[in-house]
Order: C-alpha cells, then sequence, then structure tokens
C-alpha cells in the first residue's frame, strides 16, 4: 500500500506538490514523530531504541501507511542486521581478550616500557582506549572496556579525575570513527548507496592526529612528573598475568590483526567478513590466558553491546518510516534550501545537536543529506566527504542528555556532573569541528593523498 503522500524530490528542484496541503503532512507526521521520540526518552525515561520504535510506529498510523506499517518496521529493524552482527562479535571479543587478561598485560606491557617518556605513554594509553571503539564502532564499547581499565592508570599517573575522564571521553569519540569499523560512515553509505571501501586512510589521517593532539593537550601536563615506583605496586596483577603467559597472551590480538591484513589491506581471497574475523580471534583466546567461562562471557558482552544494537534497530525502523512517508526528503530539501554559505555550519551544528538523540540517527537524517550536498551537488570525494561527517556525526555521544560517551566516562571516573567533562573536551571538540569541516570542504584535495 502506497503512503497517501507523494515522495519529495530529492534534487532540490520543484517539489511535485500541491502547495502547502502536502508539505502541511509532512511536518505534522514530522513533529509527531520527534515529539513522540523526545517525551519517550526524556518524559517516560525509556531507552532510545525503543523510543525510536514507538515514534517510528506513531509517523506511520499518521503517515497513512496502514497495513504496510508491520513491513516498514521489520525491514527497518533489519536494516542494519550487517552492522549490529559486526558489532555483537566484536563485544564477544573484547570480553575475551578482557577476561583472558590480555587487556591487562598489554597495558602492564606499555607502561614499564615508555613510563620514561610520559608524552609516548599518553599516546599508546589514547589507542588502548580507542581500540574498542576502532573494532565496534561504538564509543561506549570503548569507554565501558580499555576506558574502565586506563581510569586508574591514568589516576596513578598524576592526572585527575576530570581530565582522565575527558581522556577517555575524547579517546571513545576518536575510536568509534577511526578504522576499520566505522558505524557511522557504514549507516551514510547505506542511505546513498556507497560501498564501505577505501575509508582507512582518510579515517585515520582524521582520527589518529587529533587522538595524539588532545591526550598531550589533556593530560600531558600533569603527567610529565610521573614517578614509575609509585605506579608500579597497582599493576603487580598484570604484571604477574604477563609473566605467566607469556606472548602467547597476545595471540587474539594477533590473530585479528592478521586475518584484517590478509583479507582488508592485502585483499587475498574473498573476504570472510569482520563479525567472523571477531570470533576466531575470540576462540584462540580461549586457550591462551586465564580460564574463560563461555556461558558467561558471551551473555555478558551481548549484555554490554545490546543497548547499541537496540538504538541501530530502532534508527533503522525510524528512517524507514521517515523516507516512506516523505519526511526524509522534507528534511534532505530543507538542507538544500538553506544558503551555500551556511551549509557548513549547518553542517557542523545540526548534526551534533541531533546526535544528542542518537548519533547514529544523526548519520541518517542529516549525515546523508549532507553527503548528498558535498559528494554530489558540490563534487567532493564521497570517501573522504562521508568519513568527515561521521566524525562530526561523533560528537553528538558528548552531547546532553544522552552524551553516552560522557556520561559512562563521568560515571567510571567518578565525576559529578558529568557537565564538568563536557567543560573539558568543550576546546578538544570545536578542534574536531574545525578539522573536520575542513575535511568536508576540501575533500578532493585530501583524496589526493592517498
Amino acid at each position: 500500500m502506497e503512503s497517501r503522500l507523494p515522495a519529495p524530490d530529492w534534487s532540490g528542484k520543484q517539489i511535485n506538490l500541491e502547495e502547502g496541503k502536502h508539505m502541511t503532512a509532512y511536518v505534522i507526521t514530522f513533529v509527531i514523530m520527534v515529539g513522540v521520540f523526545m517525551a519517550g526518552c526524556f518524559a517516560l525515561k525509556l531507552p532510545v531504541g525503543v523510543s525510536m520504535m514507538i515514534a517510528a510506529l506513531c509517523g506511520a498510523i499518521q503517515g497513512g501507511l496502514g497495513l504496510e506499517t508491520l513491513r516498514m518496521m521489520v525491514e527497518g529493524e533489519f536494516g542494519y542486521v550487517d552492522t549490529i552482527l559486526t558489532i555483537g562479535c566484536a563485544m564477544i571479543f573484547m570480553k575475551v581478550i578482557e577476561d583472558s587478561g590480555a587487556l591487562d598485560a598489554l597495558s602492564s606491557l606499555i607502561i614499564e616500557k615508555f613510563h620514561k617518556v610520559p608524552a609516548v605513554l599518553l599516546i599508546l594509553i589514547m589507542l588502548i582506549i580507542m581500540f574498542p571503539g576502532m573494532i565496534t564502532g561504538s564509543s561506549t564499547a570503548a569507554v565501558l572496556s580499555a576506558g574502565s581499565i586506563m581510569a586508574p592508570v591514568l589516576a596513578l599517573m598524576g592526572i585527575d579525575a576530570v581530565t582522565a575522564g575527558s581522556i577517555i571521553a575524547m579517546g571513545a569519540l576518536l575510536g568509534m570513527i577511526a578504522p576499520p569499523v566505522n558505524t557511522a560512515a557504514l549507516i551514510i553509505c547505506a542511505g546513498i548507496d556507497v560501498p564501505y571501501v577505501g575509508f582507512e586512510g582518510p579515517l585515520a589521517l582524521l582520527t589518529f592526529p587529533l587522538a595524539i593532539l588532545f591526550v598531550l593537550l589533556l593530560g600531558y601536563k600533569q603527567a610529565r612528573h610521573l614517578d614509575y615506583e609509585k605506579l608500579k605496586p597497582a599493576l603487580v596483577e598484570q604484571d604477574a598475568v604477563r609473566k605467566q603467559y607469556g606472548f602467547k597472551i597476545y595471540i587474539p590480538l594477533v590473530v585479528l590483526v592478521v586475518l584484517m591484513v590478509v583479507f582488508k589491506v592485502l585483499k587475498l581471497g574473498e573476504d570472510i567478513g569482520m563479525p567472523l574475523m571477531f570470533m576466531l580471534s575470540a576462540v584462540s583466546g580461549l586457550f591462551t590466558g586465564k580460564k574463560i567461562n563461555v556461558l558467561q562471557a558471551v551473555p555478558a558482552a551481548i549484555r554490554t553491546a545490546a543497548p547499541v544494537m537496540g538504538i541501530l534497530m530502532g534508527v533503522g525502523m525510524f528512517i524507514e518510516v521517515m523516507t516512506a512517508t516523505g519526511v526524509r526528503g522534507l528534511v534532505v530539501i530543507s538542507c538544500l534550501r538553506l544558503p551555500q554559505v551556511l551549509w557548513l555550519v549547518a553542517c557542523a551544528v545540526s548534526i551534533p545537536l541531533f546526535g544528542a538523540v542518537s548519533s547514529y540517527g544523526a548519520c541518517s537524517v542529516l549525515g546523508v543529506p549532507f553527503a548528498y550536498i558535498y559528494a554530489s551537488l558540490l563534487g567532493g570525494n564521497s570517501v573522504v566527504v562521508l568519513a568527515a561527517i561521521s566524525l562530526i556525526a561523533a560528537v553528538g555521544d558528548m552531547m546532553p542528555p544522552t552524551a553516552l560517551a560522557g556520561l559512562f566516562a563521568a560515571q567510571i571516573t567518578g565525576v559529578k556532573p558529568y557537565t564538568k567533562i563536557l567543560k573539558r573536551c568543550m576546546v578538544p571538540i570545536v578542534i574536531l569541528l574545525v578539522y573536520a569541516c575542513f575535511f568536508l570542504a576540501k575533500s578532493k584535495l585530501i583524496a589526493g593523498l592517498f
């Protein structure tokens, strides 16, 4: 059954609508969807994914989808199934290397080898914080796994709780955008039918320089007088694990790197996919370190990933209904009708603000039209454009009220209220947005580097 509202013209040209009547219907549907979502999140305190599902259902009813509503909801729910599967398998891998002691051993090794060079030590700690986000595309995974392990280490280095929380939060944001897995970019790719290929270089150039800059900007002043002798007693357990199992404790990490190099970089043979890579690496970790109870570890990993997976399901339903009712086209056209001189500012402001609801939702609702503007209308390089927009969208995970990265970073470092971390991160966030906007505006120039 077709929607009673004709779909808008995505090209930004004259819209084939009865003046006023249909546009008003689009606006009403959009207001109802956003209003129900906000009420669910903030008034009823429902999970973001559930609120999006209810909002999508209300939008479908208002938009006249009728019996097609059920099909739209199911199709939307499975719209990001590949991404959901990748996140779930990645979290199982993270749980395995965490429970086996590999993450502790790696932290201990880095601190022992580089404690005399605090700047290098901070950079390596930042990379450890980023790692879970790099393989899951989730800032929450980075904060709750590596971030929770590194928080006590940062404290022992003499870094105060607010600064430590800020480092963890910014590391989580950059980790979710860094290669190889960038869920935000995957969502935009799905929206404009661009394959997720060739993103590694631009994403690395976008994130790693910022990671180095931010960790030194935030933490070097306090960490430069690090006293390793005071830090050493707190690492006794990690040192014991590392010495007990030796190199074999790192085998799961080695297996994952080798698989990614073989299939993603060298492209030798048919790509087996990231989920299978994570599972093979996780299986190898069952025999390389401390004993792991699989029946406890796997459900715990899925529970950790469930909020993010739920958001993706909700985003899928929300966007499917927005598209079917014509609301998504309304948003696209509204962006296209902005004066060209305001496109960059609108992108840098609107996407993070919408990301306060969901950074993934911001990618699909606003990321897609801005990607269309810069990659198609302005002739930019689509890979660099999508990478830059995904970095802008990541800031949404620091925006209240949801602020997933900021709130969890405050929780594990004991900072109250969370806004202390947000204030400390304002300068890095501004730098990040300016840097991303440069990539967006000069995408052809950046693409020439690869």
